[in-house]
């Protein structure tokens, strides 16, 4: 069997700092194989650069998934067209940098392709996510038995619809984007993990990552306001897909909800023998 850990939308420096502090110990205690990420929003809310990358790498994400603010830091541009492992959505027109799946080595050695697609309802009318990750899908099959996507979407009926659609033909559908996770994770009749929102790992004290000063000013007046990342009780959510590697399908998927407490009480546990 193979455990890969997904983590929600990662919101700024109190996002990152969760993943830094928690993430060996979660791996330790939960026998984790491979570790993938959404890092659309690292940069204090909004994109991602190389430098944050490259943290998120070395704190053990394997590989980092994206959305509709892949590109608000343009520095990058060049950098996803040079790392395989920064993924940006598959759907995106031809001629955007960078690549939409990837082909990672679980640490048990097992190959899993991870895909990342960006739905239409309520956000930018790219190509169709329903036709084209089924492309994508095809092109790794010959390479990893395990599929795992990740599909960043505003709409709950768009997520939902995609994790049909995929069932059977992917270990994991996960939802992204929307940053408040949602009770519905389960495994379909024909063997796909879902869930429509794994939440975002980030300050939760906030509106969906944002200081709520200005949001609700926003809402009352109509008015442009400046948009800070909050920082008041930051909360890590992820979830945990088991999966057969021989025959692609998905045993179980778990939901995980951390305070910075209980990720201080998580590292202090005695690790776990191997």
């Amino acid at each position: 069997m193979t455990r890969i850990l997904f983590i929600g939308d990662i919101v700024g420096k109190p996002g990152r700092e969760l993943v830094r502090r928690a993430l060996p110990a979660l791996v330790d205690q939960h026998r984790i194989d491979l570790v993938v990420a959404n890092g659309e929003n690292c940069a204090a809310g909004f994109g991602i650069t190389p430098d944050l990358a490259e943290d998120l790498f070395s704190y053990g994400v394997h590989v980092i998934t994206g959305g509709n603010h892949s590109w608000d830091k343009k520095e990058i541009y060049p950098y996803i067209e040079r790392q395989p492992r920064l993924l940006r959505p598959c759907n995106f027109p031809a001629g955007a940098p960078g690549g939409g799946r990837v082909v990672a080595t679980a640490g048990n050695g097992v190959p899993v392709a991870v895909i990342n697609a960006m739905g239409r309802v309520f956000m930018h009318q790219i190509d169709d996510p329903f036709a084209g990750i089924l492309i994508d899908i095809e092109a790794v099959r010959d390479q990893a038995r395990l599929i795992f996507v990740d599909f960043h979407a505003e709409a709950t009926s768009e997520k939902v619809a995609m994790g049909w659609h995929l069932d059977g033909r992917v270990a994991a559908v996960v939802g992204t984007h929307t940053h408040v996770p949602t009770a519905d994770a389960r495994v379909l009749p024909q063997g796909t993990a879902y869930i429509t929102d794994v939440g975002m790992t980030g300050p939760h004290d906030s509106v969906i990552g944002v200081e709520r000063h200005p949001i609700i000013q926003r809402f009352l007046t109509g008015m442009p306001q400046r948009f800070e990342t909050a920082r008041e009780n930051p909360r890590l959510n992820a979830v945990i897909v088991e999966a057969d590697e021989t025959t692609g399908r998905a045993i179980s998927i778990d939901r995980i909800g951390l305070s910075a407490d209980d990720i201080e009480a998580l590292v202090a546990a005695p690790a776990l023998p191997r």
